[in-house]
């Protein structure tokens, strides 16, 4: 049997999503938490830039894949009009549950929500103007079918954003961003979440990730168009972006 990354492990490829679930199952109750401590709080002026450069109009259908607690969805659905739709979707329904009691509690109710794998979406195709995927991509299996998932259910001229964890360009950043991940990460995961392996994995699973040139390369052959990514923090996180062509 073929076997895929899990972290830094080998497992068979049947396996990864199941496991990737145990993970977000785990971490659920402290995502959010553990994201401000991890990060330092940075991650919220990444997701917040990424959203500026979004070139969201008000009447757009957005897709939120891999919305998780809901971050980017909080941040999107006021920018929205009536016309405007904003649909969470995660593989994780406990990720997913807590993201939707975070919109309702927020005040928004015309969010639609869908438990599903980015490798087999349940929509229509040409059916969003704007997808989203944050922090994401890394867990997915095969990520070049979730990309050919994601080129589908764009509408033309529709754009998709991915933001992810990815190759530290700055040597001397990179052994102190190495040290942190595989020393610091995952105490701070024992001590806050009782969970030290989910968050080993998660370091590991960022070093098995695509790099910026070869994930650019990815959306190419997925059919997306005018593709560009924007390091953040020399390369901690990455912003790719590619267009669906207009016919």
């Amino acid at each position: 049997m073929a076997k895929i990354d899990f972290g830094f492990q080998q497992v068979d490829w049947t396996e990864k999503a199941q496991r990737v679930k145990g993970v977000f199952d785990s971490v659920a109750p402290k995502y959010d938490l553990m994201n401000d401590l991890m990060s330092m709080g940075i991650h919220r002026l990444w997701k917040r830039h990424a959203i500026d450069t979004l070139g969201l109009l008000p009447h757009h259908q957005v897709l939120d894949l891999a919305s998780g607690t809901g971050d980017l969805a909080l941040r999107i659905a006021p920018l929205l009009n009536d016309q405007g739709k904003i649909t969470l979707s995660d593989i994780n329904e406990s990720m997913l549950n807590i993201g939707k009691q975070r919109m309702i509690d927020a005040g928004h109710l015309r969010a639609e929500y869908a438990v599903a794998n980015a490798e087999s979406l349940p929509f229509a195709d040409n059916s969003f103007d704007r997808i989203t995927m944050a922090f994401g991509l890394r867990n997915v299996t095969d990520k070049q079918q979730a990309l050919n998932e994601l080129h589908r259910v764009l509408k033309p001229n529709g754009l998709l954003m991915v933001v992810e964890f990815s190759k530290v360009i700055d040597p001397l950043l990179a052994k102190g961003y190495d040290f942190y991940s595989f020393n610091v990460l995952p105490h701070l995961g024992q001590l806050v979440a009782n969970d030290r392996d989910s968050y080993q994995y998660l370091a590991e699973s960022i070093r098995m990730h695509p790099d910026q040139e070869t994930l650019a390369d990815m959306f190419r052959q997925a059919g997306l168009i005018k593709v560009s990514y924007e390091n953040l923090t020399a390369g901690v996180v990455a912003i790719h972006k590619g267009w669906k062509t207009a016919s």
